[in-house]
């Protein structure tokens, strides 16, 4: 497949380390990611993202919040990358080779949508009806 016919996904970690893991273990398998993220760079499968401080802010009509609250622990979000694929499917391929899923951290992907947003067409800030 050309890379013309490829898209960006983006990857987003979420949830927590499993509590039974030891410090060791997690420290392994981020370990493991970091080679398997720089090869799939290499191999251009993936783009670099980055990890996410802990702080954090939220902005609304209602104002400015920087203290909480926040989503819970289990929709924690420790960071971002893009995977390069031909399709979400290839993508998810792509991601299930991640070291890290092993001890418990999972990975939502989604396409990126490069059209302007309208009202007048279905997008993910449209209410369920």
């Amino acid at each position: 497949m050309s890379t013309a016919t490829k898209q960006d996904f983006l990857v987003i970690s979420r949830g927590q380390w499993d509590k039974d893991a030891s410090k060791e273990d997690i420290q392994h398998a981020i370990d493991d990611f970091y080679v398997w993220l720089h090869l799939c760079i290499e191999e251009g499968k993936m783009k670099m993202g980055s990890r996410l401080g802990i702080e954090g802010a939220t902005v609304s009509r209602h104002g400015i919040v920087t203290d909480g609250p926040f989503g819970e622990a289990k929709e924690a979000i420790g960071g971002y990358w893009w995977i390069v694929a031909g399709s979400l499917a290839a993508a998810a391929m792509i991601m299930a080779e991640n070291p890290c899923i092993k001890h418990g951290l999972f990975f939502e992907i989604r396409p990126t949508d490069a059209a302007n947003a309208s009202a007048f067409n279905v997008m993910t800030e449209t209410p369920n009806e």
